[in-house]
């Protein structure tokens, strides 16, 4: 498989990886700089030339993916039959460095309702290097030449929900995702609300609207069974609170930049609990 292909797979299953490169090669190597190879949790694709180099880029790459590290590294080895092997004597003279990066599964977004304020917040979420799942009851709003604006030229992987009961979507997400309600109809929104609190694999829930839509959703969550703390899970209004306007533009734009505050703290607890297991060991 090539390694664009694993990268791809691995991006698709949101399995985590290392991308290994051959950046620099002084003397005889088994590869040139720029192979490359892919490893996983439980395989690998690709080659940087076999033998005590390539096992020892393997089990590095094991250990960054296991310590869930997503700085890249690099590491230089000498090919000769005095430099210290522990998987089998490479001697072709050279010097090989080797760069590690650690492919990490990116953030997954799912909005629903692809209205107004939805089709602007999926504009600037495209830019982005997300998951992004764009779900609407109604055909037309999920419709590929309406979304061709927004799916043309993105980073992010676009991908289009036609749900006439939006609520099943809920359980096709992948674990982590962020799921902002902003539907066409307010019975769509409480069903919506009350099917994401049953879900255990979300990292937020977002409502847009008012004090007064949500005091009346409190009640009728609150009838269905949801304690405080399950209510609590639900962000309403969504956005950052410094933006006030309310045209669909600068409502997105308040959206957008909250969810990638939560992005960006999210990466920052993982590395500062990298940068803590590193300290005690």
């Amino acid at each position: 498989m090539h390694w664009i292909t694993a990268v791809e797979r691995l991006r698709r299953e949101r399995q985590p990886g290392v991308l290994v490169t051959v950046v620099t090669v002084r003397g005889h190597a088994p590869r040139e700089a720029g192979a490359k190879m892919v490893v996983g949790e439980r395989q690998y694709w690709g080659t940087i030339g076999g033998g005590n180099l390539e096992e020892t880029a393997v089990r590095r790459a094991r250990e960054l993916l296991a310590s869930e590290a997503r700085e890249p590294e690099t590491d230089t080895a000498s090919l000769t039959e005095r430099a210290p092997a522990q998987y089998g004597v490479q001697c072709c003279g050279g010097e090989v460095t080797v760069l590690y990066e650690p492919l990490r599964p990116v953030p997954s977004v799912a909005v629903f309702g692809m209205g107004h304020v939805g089709t602007e917040l999926a504009r600037i979420l495209a830019r982005h290097d997300v998951e992004l799942h764009l779900v609407d009851s109604r055909a037309g709003q999920i419709a590929p030449d309406r979304l061709a604006p927004i799916t043309t030229d993105a980073l992010a992987r676009v991908h289009r929900h036609h749900a006439v009961v939006p609520e099943l979507v809920l359980g096709e997400l992948p674990t982590g995702s962020h799921v902002l309600i902003m539907t066409h109809d307010h019975a769509e929104d409480a069903a919506l609300c009350d099917a994401a609190l049953r879900c255990g694999h979300l990292a937020s829930i977002g409502l847009i609207g008012s004090s007064a839509k949500w005091r009346r959703f409190e009640k009728k969550l609150a009838a269905e069974g949801h304690g405080p703390d399950q209510l609590a899970r639900i962000t309403t209004p969504i956005g950052l609170p410094e933006i006030t306007g309310k045209d669909p533009a600068t409502i997105a734009v308040g959206v957008a930049a909250d969810l990638v505050l939560r992005f960006e703290r999210a990466q920052g607890d993982s590395t500062k609990q990298d940068r803590a297991e590193q300290a005690v060991s």
